[in-house]
C-alpha cells in the first residue's frame, strides 16, 4: 500500500473530552493509523477542536459517529474506553502534535493491541483523478473457492472520488465503511471499537479483486462483480424449526443466577422476541439499539424481549458483568439471561428446536398463543441505508399485527 494514498482513508467515528490539563493537543486534523502490520495501516481522520475550555477528540467515520466518555490517566497516558464494547484507546502525546498508543479490545483476550499513532497535519489534500465507477450492488465473496467462502453483496456510493457503503452477509453487515478511490484502486475502512475493518482492492471492467483485513489477526482475498441483481438469502428464511419439533422451549440461567424457563407465566399472551445476542458483536448493538425503540414503543402493549448472552469470555461472573455493563449503558429493561461464552455451538445446543445457530445475532419472534412467527438470522443495520429502514417498517408492521394493533 502506497503511504501517500493512506491519507484517502477515513475511518472511526468517535468523540471525546480530555479532561486532564496535563494533556493538551493543538486543535485541528490529524493524521492517524491503526498499524495492522509492518506494510499496513488502518488510517484513522481525526480532529481535535476545542469547546467549552475542553479539548473534544473527534474521529469520523461516514455517517457513524461513537463518543468514548469515560476517560482515566495514569501518570502520562490517556485512557479512553469504547462505550459499546470492552475495549480502549491508551495513548500518550509530545509537542502537542503528536500521538502515540495502542488500541485494545479486551474481547479478544488481555494482550490483544494494535499501534496507533497520529501526527497534527491540517492541511490534507485528497488526490482527485479520473477514476473508475463503483456505484452499485456488487456481487462478492470472501475467500473465494475455499471452505471458509463467504457470499457478500456490496453496496456502493461514490462522489468523485469519496466512496461510502457496506458489504451485507447472511450474517449482518460490515457496517460504516468509508475511503476514497484513484484511478483503478480503492480503499475502505471502518472502526467501531469492536472490529477494525480494511478492504485494499482494484476495479477493472466492472471486477474487483482486492484483500480484506480486520484488525490484525485475520487477512483474507475477495472478489466480485457488478451484479445490479445479486440478492443473499431472504434473512427469515435460513434459521428455521425442525420439523419434529414439539414446541418451543429452553432453561437458562438470569443475571442473578437463578433458573429461568420459558415459556412462562411472565410471558403467557405475550408476544416475545427471544435474542440470542452478544455484548462484543457490532451488529447486536445496531439491533438492540432498535429493540430499545420497539421495547419503548410497544411494552406497555404486550411486548416482551428476551436477550440472551453469548460472551466473549469463560466464567458465569464475567459474562454477567458484560451484560450488566450494557443494560446499565443503554438504559435496557429486557429481561437478560447468560447463554455462556460466545459460540454458535453452545447456542445451537439450547436452541435444540432450531436446524442450528449460525450468527449472532439470530431472533425469534412468538406470537400471544406461543407460537414462532419468524425467524430472522443475523441483523442489517443503519450502515446498510434502505435495506436497514425496509427492515424497521416490516418488523414494525409484525409486531404491531400479533400484538392486534390497528
Amino acid at each position: 500500500m502506497k503511504l501517500q494514498l493512506i491519507f484517502l482513508l477515513l475511518s472511526i467515528s468517535s468523540a471525546t473530552y480530555l479532561y486532564s490539563q496535563k494533556i493538551s493537543l493543538t486543535p485541528g486534523s490529524y493524521s492517524a493509523y491503526l498499524q495492522l502490520n509492518e506494510t499496513t495501516l488502518l488510517p484513522i481522520h481525526l480532529t481535535v477542536e476545542k469547546k467549552e475550555k475542553r479539548m473534544l477528540l473527534v474521529v469520523n467515520n461516514a455517517e457513524e459517529r461513537i463518543e468514548l466518555t469515560n476517560e482515566t490517566n495514569k501518570e502520562d497516558t490517556i485512557i479512553l474506553s469504547f462505550p459499546n464494547f470492552d475495549s480502549e484507546l491508551r495513548f500518550t502525546t509530545n509537542r502537542k502534535k503528536e500521538i502515540h498508543g495502542f488500541w485494545f479490545n479486551y474481547n479478544k483476550g488481555a494482550n490483544y493491541k494494535i499501534p496507533f499513532f497520529a501526527n497534527f497535519n491540517p492541511k490534507q489534500r485528497k488526490t482527485e483523478e479520473l477514476s473508475e465507477n463503483l456505484n452499485g450492488k456488487w456481487e462478492t465473496h470472501f475467500s473465494p473457492e475455499t471452505n471458509d467462502e463467504e457470499d457478500a453483496l456490496g453496496i456502493i456510493s461514490q462522489n468523485k472520488n469519496h466512496i461510502t457503503g457496506t458489504f451485507r452477509t447472511e450474517t449482518g453487515d460490515y457496517r460504516f465503511l468509508e475511503g476514497y478511490i484513484n484511478g483503478s484502486k480503492f480503499y475502505l475502512s471502518a472502526f467501531d471499537g469492536s472490529h477494525a475493518f480494511l478492504l485494499n482492492g482494484t476495479v477493472k471492467d466492472q471486477k474487483i479483486q482486492g484483500l480484506f483485513y480486520s484488525g490484525n489477526h485475520y487477512s483474507t482475498n475477495f472478489i466480485a462483480n457488478y451484479n445490479p441483481d445479486y440478492k443473499l438469502r431472504d434473512p427469515d428464511s435460513i434459521t428455521i424449526l425442525k420439523k419434529n419439533a414439539q414446541d418451543f422451549s429452553f432453561d437458562l440461567k438470569t443475571i442473578d443466577g437463578k433458573d429461568y424457563h420459558f415459556p412462562n407465566e411472565d410471558t403467557k399472551g405475550k408476544v416475545v422476541i427471544i435474542q440470542i445476542m452478544g455484548t462484543w458483536c457490532p451488529n447486536c448493538m445496531d439491533e438492540t439499539n432498535y429493540y430499545k425503540e420497539l421495547f419503548d414503543k410497544y411494552h406497555s402493549k404486550g411486548l416482551e424481549i428476551i436477550s440472551i448472552g453469548y460472551e466473549a469470555t469463560d466464567s458465569f461472573e464475567n459474562q454477567v458483568k458484560k451484560i450488566l455493563t450494557l443494560k446499565q449503558r443503554k438504559n435496557l429493561d429486557f429481561t437478560f439471561l447468560v447463554g455462556g461464552k460466545a459460540s454458535k455451538e453452545i447456542a445451537s445446543e439450547h436452541f435444540s428446536m432450531l436446524n442450528e445457530v449460525i450468527s449472532f445475532p439470530t431472533s425469534i419472534y412468538i406470537g400471544r398463543d406461543g407460537e414462532v412467527k419468524r425467524i430472522h438470522t443475523g441483523f442489517n443495520g443503519p450502515g446498510t441505508g434502505e435495506v436497514y429502514l425496509e427492515y424497521v417498517k416490516k418488523t414494525n408492521a409484525l409486531i404491531e399485527s400479533l400484538l392486534g394493533i390497528q
